[in-house]
């Protein structure tokens, strides 16, 4: 079992920062693949970032590569997703999430263990 809580959502503006973070407990967590996806309202959920156990391997959704930063701190079994220059179109759910067996390029159904989520709204 792997218990995912994520922290640090909230309103801000347009082009406005946010710094995300997922707490996790369980097993041991620097040894699996973690991920951001994140859900609008009405869609369908979708990844955002993803790193490898190591950090060597990292992903980013086309539509987030350049504003968005993933990183984790295995000694602290934190993973963290810094979000800068953030748009309207950023504003949903997002998941912290854990697979097991690092596939890639992460999607939705590989993934064994889900946080509940945190809620960023960006206003224009």
């Amino acid at each position: 079992q792997v218990q995912l809580v994520e922290s640090g959502g909230g309103l801000v503006q347009t082009g406005g920062s946010l710094r995300l973070s997922c707490a996790a407990s369980g097993r041991t967590f620097g040894s699996y693949a973690a991920n951001w996806f994140r859900q609008a309202p009405g869609k369908e959920r979708e990844v955002v970032a993803a790193i490898t156990w190591s950090g060597v391997n990292i992903y980013y959704a086309d539509s987030v590569k350049g504003r968005f930063t993933i990183s984790r701190d295995n000694a602290k079994n934190t993973l963290y997703l810094q979000m800068n220059g953030l748009k309207p179109e950023d504003t949903a759910v997002y998941y912290c999430a854990v697979d097991l067996n690092t596939r890639w390029p992460p999607i939705v159904r590989n993934m064994d263990y889900w946080g509940k989520g945190t809620l960023v709204t960006v206003s224009s």
